[in-house]
């Protein structure tokens, strides 16, 4: 595994889990970063999640070096703003958001990102996953909003269009 982390914020995180999949991070990257307050976003959340973490120890949370970096990102919330520092300061082979925002920042900052359907993407690419178009009818059930063009894009990527 390479020393340079990834790092993932709450969507992503909770995407998996609403589709049972926290293991695509493992499998995928071996080790998953999460900063404090994703946690506490996360754990905010069903009940099950607290256990969903203890079965899933390849998702660790890490503190700030600096935690006051996470506040020079200006309109995200306290979960993005620790994503990116901890990314920033870490030099994170990977980013893991959703958020149009905090995607914008990541690129400003150099930081290598995908989302919740890169994901599924990569995890099809890598032989874990049958069916793009089934992960993301399960996660439009579980009520993740998931723009019509950010879908129709992905699925002609894993060559799933129609």
């Amino acid at each position: 595994m390479p020393d340079r982390p990834v790092v993932l914020n709450n969507t992503p995180l909770v995407a998996l889990w609403a589709l049972g999949r926290l293991d695509l991070l493992r499998d995928l990257f071996g080790e998953v970063l999460i900063p404090e307050a994703v946690e506490a976003e996360f754990l905010a959340g069903d009940p099950a999640r607290r256990e969903a973490l203890r079965n899933a120890p390849w998702v660790r949370k890490i503190a700030l070096a600096h935690p006051r970096r996470a506040l020079v990102y200006i309109g995200l919330d306290y979960g993005e703003s620790e994503v990116l520092a901890l990314a920033d300061e870490m030099e994170a082979r990977l980013v893991v958001i959703d958020e149009r925002k905090a995607r914008r920042y990541a690129e400003r900052l150099g930081l290598p990102l995908t989302g919740t359907l890169g994901l599924l993407l990569l995890a099809k690419e890598s032989g874990l996953l049958d069916s793009v178009a089934d992960g993301i009818a399960r996660l439009r059930e579980a009520g993740l909003f998931l723009s019509p063009a950010l879908v129709q894009r992905t699925l002609e990527i894993a060559g799933e269009s129609s």
